[in-house]
């Protein structure tokens, strides 16, 4: 048994709960208002749940939720599983807002409350690392997540006050996305007054029976595309949202499973598409910081658009926890002991020493230390 988005906001608040069973991971970035997170199998002995209302079960996109309702159901608890999830609360969420209050309030912010954390690492990053320059045509890539579409926002901003001409596109690749995270998407480039443009492509259909690394398949798939329809635009460049969290990340990540020293580039010529650059001007801007740009604005954006993660069948499941959250829970703990690791590792690839390393490479050709060693 189910109940719509639209029938649940028909009803007494008081006379239900709504009870979120996402992965612990996914809460965390973004919470439900009212909504109370409990694992799906601690629900009946949880103190955080009211039995006597009903019980408004609600997963990712409304799939875990309706056998999870039934179980509660057939142990006599008035339990319903919200139809299209966390998803469909999404959407409606965004249907509420008024588009340009929203925008106006959202600008504002970065203006004013976020300057100094958001604005002026933007700016820095820009500046330091030469990123825009006069005559530029970048495509602002959106994925969807809360920090491609704050760059977006962030690139209006530097239109306003640059002191020379560039243009900006905002690109959306549409890999093969689900009707609902589609829609999301949409709807926050409407009500943010992002005009975004979208292209197409079969990239999801193309990796389904990639049965190892798909995602890694994936991944430089989506990137080509990006490249070859920016270039169509005419622009120059990409932007990618990555942040300065991403880059420390990709650091532990490349010495601890791939055994190199290495670190994600604030920019890059293509190697395959000529005159082209990548560019990440989020480089200097902390992950807690867009996030708390975002529950500042009460904006609420997709997590993971891959249709193949978002059924629901993943959630909850322990083996499916990328690399990359096993290194945020690394840095976290490390962070206890020292509160300055977090900038050691940025700064680890700035300071490298040459005369301190037993061997390194220069456009693929590795060279030890072996070879200057007897001109001491």
């Amino acid at each position: 048994m189910s109940i719509t988005i639209e029938e649940l906001n028909k009803l007494d608040k008081d006379t239900y709960q709504i009870i979120d069973i996402r992965d612990k991971e996914e809460v965390q970035k973004d919470e439900m208002p009212g909504a109370v997170y409990v694992p799906s199998d601690e629900i009946e002995t949880s103190e955080k749940v009211d039995l006597s209302k009903k019980l408004i079960i609600c997963c990712r996109i409304g799939k875990i939720s309706i056998d999870v309702a039934e179980r509660l159901r057939e142990k006599g608890v008035d339990a319903v599983s919200l139809e299209g999830g966390y998803t469909a609360w999404l959407l409606d969420s965004i249907k509420r807002k008024e588009a340009e209050s929203i925008s106006r309030d959202v600008e504002q912010s970065i203006r004013k409350k976020f300057r100094k954390k958001i604005w002026r690492m933007f700016a820095k990053a820009i500046n330091t690392y030469d990123l825009v320059k006069e005559g530029d045509k970048i495509a602002v890539c959106i994925s969807g997540g809360k920090d491609s579409m704050l760059m977006a926002k962030l690139f209006q901003e530097l239109k306003l006050h640059n002191k020379f001409e560039f243009e900006v596109k905002f690109l959306v690749m549409d890999p093969g996305y689900s009707p609902e995270n589609r829609k999301v998407i949409e709807e926050n480039a409407r009500k943010l007054n992002i005009p975004i443009t979208i292209y197409e492509s079969d990239i999801f259909e193309s990796v389904y029976n990639v049965e190892k690394s798909p995602c890694y398949l994936c991944a430089r798939m989506r990137r080509g595309y990006l490249y070859k329809f920016a270039k169509d635009m005419g622009c120059n460049k990409i932007a990618l949202g990555h942040h300065y969290d991403d880059v420390i990340e990709t650091i532990l990540m490349g010495m601890l499973y791939s055994g190199q020293v290495q670190t994600m580039m604030p920019k890059l010529h293509s190697t395959n598409y000529e005159g082209m650059e990548l560019i990440r001007p989020l480089y200097l801007i902390r992950e807690q910081d867009i996030k708390s740009w975002c529950r500042y604005n009460d904006l609420h954006f997709i997590q993971c658009a891959c249709k193949f993660t978002d059924t629901c069948t993943t959630c909850n499941n322990e083996e499916n926890r990328s690399k990359r959250v096993e290194i945020k829970e690394l840095i976290k703990t490390l962070k206890q002991v020292n509160p300055y690791v977090e900038g050691n590792i940025f700064k680890s690839v700035e300071n490298v020493s040459l005369e301190a390393i037993v061997a390194y490479k220069i456009d693929g050709v590795k060279h030890s230390f072996l070879e200057t060693y007897d001109e001491e």
